[in-house]
């Protein structure tokens, strides 16, 4: 029988995240190929069950921000208790030493952190290269295949350093060809364009105040002509907008759609400081958000208006952000934060356990461009995110899928990408957890100790 021929039902779970498949889904090769309403049986005979009624049955988590490296930088009392600005001039000194071997252990226990939280979808945007560190993003793409974590991988990039007027050291800046050549190069090795695609290549200059307008805009002129996606930091804090309007005598999204990034092909991180106008020309463009809940409570940064944003036609997706911020790579837990802070702004019935889901997977999905990923349709890929609430903060829970957030989930029980078991009993697939962290927490000290 071939992998095309072999039909799993997974069967009957405690509770889904859509009703219509409250009977389960049956997966066929990398795909789902049907969804069972409650109390039925699958159209077509099956080869193989799993018995999911002690869990609850979600998409596969998309995260849409995050700064992998940063796993080796987490409560570092440098940079403890500080805004954007000098957090980040704190730790670029640090992140400036970084080699490969340091950024291939970060990036696996980032991936595997958010595997075992429920997440199918990685996605990274890294932008620090220094003389040590030349193969950031290869060393992830290999990474991510042998984890086998679909992948959105962004070529970031910084060429304005402090003796520009930058934040960034001059050894993490470089020069705007070797930036344009190597994002060339990624597309054409590692891009997939097709349905089901593992690994996704877009461009992603670091922010407003730490690369040139020209760079700007010849990365939106390269993203065109490649078909590939945008991506930065924007409207993060108000000392961004202060700085903007200081050096290109414009707001901050002003500034983006002068460099022809106001469009569909873009998603940006955090997006919290947008006026009422600004808001609205952002749901006519479609450009995404990447919503960052506890990286913004952490450094401060204030409160996004998500619910403003989607009803004006903004995707709204949900991620963790660097580990230096959140200090975490759990987007299971992140939904809960979000639920949480969302209710600081909104009431309680507009930010609902539902919505915040809806961010986490199919909002997610079109911040990355894709309608191949974030739900349980017949024809999407087979990601999925399977917990069990046999913990004693689930214990008396009445609704399971609230329960998820409400009671702060931590960890999957199973993780399925592209039809394929990447999770199973809370555990990563084929990877030795303990030596992983102590390999990474040993990166982590020698990372520190070259300060």
């Amino acid at each position: 029988m071939t992998e095309t021929d072999h039909r799993l039902w997974i069967r009957n779970p405690l509770a889904c995240s859509d009703p219509g498949a409250a009977g389960g889904i049956v997966v066929t090769g990398t795909r789902i190929v049907e969804k069972v309403a409650g109390g039925q049986q699958p159209h077509q005979p099956v080869n193989e069950t799993f018995d999911a009624s002690g869990h609850v049955l979600l998409p596969g988590l998309v995260n849409t921000h995050h700064h992998f490296y940063q796993t080796l930088t987490r409560a570092y009392s440098p940079a403890l208790n500080k805004e954007l600005f000098p957090w980040l001039t704190t730790l670029y000194d640090v992140w400036a030493n970084l080699n490969d071997s340091q950024m291939a252990l970060a990036s696996e226990l980032a991936m595997v952190e958010l595997l075992m939280s429920g997440c199918t979808t990685v996605a990274d945007h890294h932008y620090v290269f220094s003389g040590a560190l030349v193969n950031a993003i290869d060393c992830q793409v290999e990474t991510a295949q042998r984890l086998g974590v679909r992948a959105a991988l962004t070529r970031g990039s910084m060429s304005v350093g402090r003796d520009d007027g930058g934040l960034p050291p001059q050894t993490v800046v470089q020069d705007e060809q070797t930036i344009v050549d190597d994002s060339q190069r990624l597309i054409d090795r590692y891009h997939q364009r097709a349905e089901g695609a593992m690994t996704t290549i877009a461009l992603a200059p670091c922010s407003p105040f730490s690369v040139s307008r020209a760079l700007m805009r010849e990365s939106a002129r390269l993203a065109e002509n490649n078909d590939v996606r945008l991506h930065t930091h924007l409207a993060e804090t108000e000392d961004e907008t202060a700085y903007c309007q200081k050096l290109f005598g414009m707001r901050p999204l002003d500034y983006l759609e002068d460099s022809g990034w106001l469009t569909d092909r873009t998603w940006l991180a955090h997006g919290i400081h947008f006026n009422d106008d600004e808001i609205q020309r952002l749901g006519r463009a479609g450009t995404g958000i990447a919503h960052c809940p506890s990286s913004n409570m952490v450094l401060g940064s204030g409160l996004c208006r998500t619910l403003e944003l989607e009803a004006a036609g903004s995707p709204v997706g949900l991620a963790v952000d660097g580990s230096a911020s959140s200090d975490h790579s759990n987007l299971a837990s992140e939904m809960r934060q979000a639920l949480l802070l969302g209710r600081l702004r909104y009431s309680p019935s507009q930010v609902t356990h539902e919505a915040v889901i809806r961010w986490a997977t199919q909002g997610s999905a079109r911040c990355l461009g894709r309608t191949d990923i974030g739900g349980l349709e017949p024809g999407q890929q087979a990601d999925l995110a399977l917990f069990k609430l046999d913990e004693p903060r689930f214990s008396g829970a009445e609704n399971p899928l609230a329960a998820l957030l409400l009671c702060g989930a931590q960890r999957a029980d199973r993780v399925m990408v592209a039809g394929r078991w990447r999770v199973t009993g809370g555990l990563p697939c084929d990877v030795d957890l303990d030596a992983l962290m102590a390999r990474h927490d040993e990166a982590a000290r020698q990372l520190r100790s070259a300060i």
